[in-house]
């Protein structure tokens, strides 16, 4: 698919219309809720592995490696792909990867940890398939200033997968219960060869019925009838703008948004059980803890519907410095407090980074003409923060503690700050020329 800047994108169809992009927009939200709902379970996957297999914090965290560090490899091959073989197909072949990797979950439960890694990258690969099409796709169905709106209103769905999951692998995987490693250790060693198999197991049914989901949607894909979208260029000649991708500096600063952004939401997740079940803050269980989380998402899901009609009256940019100087007070309130105040300050965290992801997304984005694909490739690309970021706040658990360690995430936040408050009067300005 060929694409240019969402500011002059018109997309057509034999008989396009509003009405066939709003139906459009609800078919691909499908996919934005099943994304959302399988990266989400990685914050269920995470303790659950975690005492399988008696990981490290920094051990642990190869699950978000594997996950995220597949929008790194896979990005820019699945731009190419799309580009050959148009968006419906690539949405299929999205969904025929990651049901793949769900599938390789059930020989995962057997062969060990290594496995349960390859699976999530093949998983995380097709993921990474659907979000290079989809994001950019619902960006040029309509106004270039609402873009950020519309994108919030999909993310919501999303958001509302992401929301579901941990309360659903609670109870289908941690259900049972997760050993402490000392309790583990007191086992024969019989009983903690069958306790490992029988815990690795648990994964089998979820996975396989999520395969089995994502094999039907893959299906109702191939055959519905979307709208094409065609891309003009725009009027000014090259000479007029940078003649490459990365001369747009707030493409390039964007990329670091997401990156940081991603990283953050994240490492939040990734250590939101274990930081729950810390006597000094709720000493909750790992699947009653799981519930905890489903509020984290929760929290970006409702903020992202309040976003949509919000967005379309207040600066994106302003919202997103506005949520990324409260997201950095709670997590700060989360370090240096305990009990229920760093409990809920920490999940309140989810509410701030509703609008963040297309808020940055979009702004990177706009008025970028013929570089607007290669750019939307560099953004999925970033979302490798995902991977990295939970490596470093593994990395400061492990030596100073898991409470401290959430400076970390705080840190990625001053970043988001100072990009939406440096590119406040973005689309003000583009109106204005």
């Amino acid at each position: 698919m060929q694409v240019t800047t969402p500011a002059t994108a018109t997309p057509h169809s034999s008989g396009a219309s509003g009405a066939s992009n709003t139906g459009a927009l609800i078919i691909v939200t499908l996919l934005f809720f099943m994304w959302g709902l399988m990266t989400s379970l990685n914050d269920v996957l995470i303790p659950h592995l975690k005492a399988i297999y008696t990981l490290s914090y920094v051990q642990a965290m190869l699950v978000q490696f594997c996950f995220f560090g597949a929008y790194f490899v896979v990005s820019l091959p699945a731009g190419a792909l799309i580009k050959k073989i148009g968006y419906q197909k690539g949405v299929v072949a999205g969904l025929l990867v990651a049901a793949a990797g769900c599938a390789l979950f059930y020989p995962a439960s057997m062969r060990g940890y290594g496995m349960f890694l390859l699976a999530l990258f093949v998983l995380a690969s097709g993921i990474t398939i659907l979000q290079v099409a989809a994001n950019p796709y619902v960006t040029v169905l309509g106004a270039a200033a609402t873009a950020s709106s519309r994108l919030t209103l999909t993310q919501a769905f999303n958001a509302l997968g992401t929301t579901v999951a941990p309360t659903l692998g609670g109870i289908l995987i941690l259900s049972a219960g997760v050993l402490t490693v000392e309790q583990f250790n007191l086992l024969p060693v019989a009983e903690q060869l069958a306790h490992r198999a029988a815990e690795a197991a648990a994964v089998q049914g979820p996975y396989l019925a999520l395969a089995a989901t994502l094999l039907v949607l893959a299906l109702l894909f191939a055959f519905a009838r979307l709208p094409k979208v065609s891309h003009a260029e725009e009027a000014k000649s090259e000479a007029d703008g940078p003649t490459s991708v990365l001369g747009h500096r707030h493409l390039v600063l964007g990329a670091i948004g997401i990156f940081l952004y991603v990283g953050g939401e994240v490492s939040i997740g990734s250590f939101l059980i274990s930081f729950l079940g810390e006597a000094n803050i709720a000493g909750l269980a790992p699947a009653e803890a799981a519930h905890y989380v489903s509020f984290y998402w929760g929290g970006a899901m409702l903020g992202r519907f309040i976003g949509f009609g919000v967005m379309r009256y207040v600066s994106p940019g302003k919202a997103l410095a506005f949520n990324s100087a409260c997201s950095i007070l709670l997590i700060l309130l989360a370090i240096f407090s305990d009990g229920q105040l760093a409990m809920w300050s920490i999940i309140a965290v989810g509410l701030c980074n509703s609008i963040m992801f297309p808020i940055i997304f979009s702004m990177a984005l706009n008025r970028l003409g013929k570089f607007t694909g290669q750019g939307s490739g560099l953004l999925c690309m970033a979302i490798v923060g995902g991977a990295i970021v939970p490596f470093g706040q593994g990395f400061l658990a492990d030596h100073i503690g898991l409470q401290w360690s959430f400076f970390v995430p705080a840190a990625c936040y001053v970043f988001t700050l100072y990009f939406g408050w440096k590119y406040a009067g973005m689309y003000r300005k583009d109106a204005a020329a």
